[in-house]
């Protein structure tokens, strides 16, 4: 748990770095309406992922099979979730539909980036041994 812990809080530090940037840059590219989609696409992406941390947190102190049920039906839940919020905002002028995807998909990036590289040098277990 405490590794999880520490993959989790580096992932997010690095996460927020690449937002701000993101923010930014659509500032720069297309002014209020591409700070307002970066800041959209910001924030779909945290609730998205802090959803799977606490789902994924508390079916882990469940057991292993109880985490994956988790985290797979909770994957299931938000694409189903992001779909239909496209889907809302697609008419939206009030902000860049395009910069917003594109920092999510920079947001989303980072994040499963440094979980992988955070996990590899931390040396997270992904066996349980047995007693």
């Amino acid at each position: 748990m405490a590794a999880y812990t520490r993959v989790i809080q580096r992932s997010a530090v690095i996460t927020l770095a690449v937002a701000i940037v993101m923010v930014a840059i659509s500032a720069s590219v297309s002014g209020v309406k591409g700070v307002i989609g970066s800041l959209i696409g910001i924030g779909v992406v945290t609730v998205f992922f802090g959803i799977s941390v606490v789902v994924v947190g508390r079916a882990m102190k469940i057991s292993p099979q109880a985490m994956m049920i988790a985290a797979l039906g909770s994957y299931l839940v938000k694409f189903v979730a992001l779909a239909a919020l496209m889907i809302w905002l697609e008419k939206s002028t009030a902000f860049s539909g395009k910069l917003l995807g594109l920092t999510a998909i920079v947001c989303i990036l980072a994040w499963c980036i440094s979980q992988v590289i955070t996990s590899m040098k931390l040396k997270v277990p992904y066996v349980e041994p047995e007693h």
